[in-house]
C-alpha cells in the first residue's frame, strides 16, 4: 500500500476518532439541556418505527442517526481487485421527526492495476421521508421515500461523468424476529442517458435476530440496465452476512459491525466475490 494512501488512511481515523470525541462532548451538554430538545425529538422519531438493524449493503427504511464507515474489497470481471475505503458512508442525522439526511463521504479507490488511477470517488448525499411506520408493539412496519443524487467530484474515472438523480422507495415489514428490508430506486443521470443508461436497483434483505445483539441476514441486490451499451442487462448478488449490535459504549453512543460476502448470480457482473466490512456509530 503507497504511503499517500497510508496518510489517507490516518487522516480518516483521526477524523472519526475527533467525531467521536466531539459527539461524547456533545451529550454530555445535552444532559444539561443543551440540544435536549432535539435529542427528544430525535427519540421519538426512533420510538414510532421497528427497531432493526441496518442491514449490509441495503439502505435501511428506517430513520437513524449515526456515523457509518465501510471497507470493500470488490473483484470485477478481469479479476482487478479494488480497496474502497469508506464505501460513500458517512454521517446519517434527524434533524425533523420524519426526515433523515445522509452526507456520504467521497470514497477512495485504491485499484490492483497499475493502469488505473487511484483516487476518490463522487461526493453523494440523500433525503429520506418517513410516509408511515410502526413499532413491533403496533405492527412493524415502515413505508420510506428517498431522494438521493451525487455529484461528479471524482478523481480521473473513479467517478461517474454526470450528476446521477436517485428517487427510491423503500420498505420493511417484521414478524417476530423475522424482518425484511427492501428498496426500489431509478439510478437517473443528468445527461448522456444514452450513453450511461438508467439503473433499476431493487434490494432485499432477509434478517433473522438471535440472542437479542446477532442479526444473520441473506441480500438479494438487483439491477436491471435500461438504454446505453449495456441495454437489457442484469446482474444479480446474494449477499450473506451478520451483524452484531447495537452495543452500548457510552450515554447515547453505541457500536454496531459486521460484514458480507457478495456472490454474483447472474452471468453479466461487473464483479464478484466481493467482501464488505461495515461499522457503525449510532447516537
Amino acid at each position: 500500500m503507497s504511503n499517500r494512501l497510508w496518510r489517507l488512511m490516518h487522516k480518516a481515523a483521526r477524523f472519526i476518532a475527533a467525531f467521536v470525541l466531539f459527539l461524547a462532548s456533545t451529550l454530555s451538554f445535552a444532559q444539561n439541556g443543551y440540544f435536549s430538545d432535539r435529542f427528544a425529538r430525535v427519540d421519538k422519531s426512533k420510538d414510532e418505527q421497528p427497531h432493526w438493524v441496518t442491514p449490509v449493503a441495503t439502505t435501511t427504511p428506517r430513520l437513524e442517526e449515526e456515523y457509518r464507515y465501510d471497507q470493500l474489497w470488490q473483484t470485477n470481471s478481469k479479476g482487478i481487485t479494488t480497496n474502497n475505503y469508506d464505501g460513500g458512508k458517512g454521517l446519517e442525522l434527524i434533524p425533523f421527526e420524519k426526515v433523515e439526511v445522509i452526507f456520504n463521504v467521497p470514497p477512495y479507490l485504491d485499484h490492483s492495476d497499475p493502469k488505473l488511477r487511484d483516487g476518490f470517488g463522487d461526493v453523494a448525499f440523500l433525503v429520506k421521508y418517513r410516509l408511515l411506520s410502526a413499532n413491533e408493539e403496533h405492527g412493524g412496519y415502515i413505508l420510506t421515500a428517498f431522494l438521493g443524487w451525487s455529484l461528479p467530484t471524482g478523481d480521473h474515472t473513479n467517478g461517474a461523468p454526470h450528476a446521477v438523480i436517485t428517487p427510491t422507495i423503500s420498505y420493511g415489514k417484521g414478524l417476530g424476529n423475522f424482518d425484511v428490508q427492501g428498496t426500489f430506486g431509478i439510478a437517473m443521470p443528468t445527461s448522456d442517458t444514452n450513453l450511461l443508461g438508467r439503473n433499476y436497483l431493487w434490494n432485499n434483505a432477509f434478517q433473522y435476530r438471535l440472542f437479542r445483539k446477532l442479526w444473520p441476514e441473506v441480500e438479494l441486490n438487483s439491477t436491471f440496465i435500461q438504454d446505453g451499451p449495456r441495454d437489457g442487462m442484469k446482474q444479480n448478488f446474494v449477499t450473506p452476512g451478520l451483524l452484531i449490535g447495537r452495543l452500548h459504549l457510552w450515554k447515547r453512543v453505541g457500536f454496531t459491525f459486521g460484514g458480507g460476502y457478495q456472490i454474483a448470480t447472474t452471468h453479466f457482473h461487473t464483479s464478484n466475490h466481493n467482501g464488505i466490512l461495515s461499522i457503525r456509530f449510532p447516537f
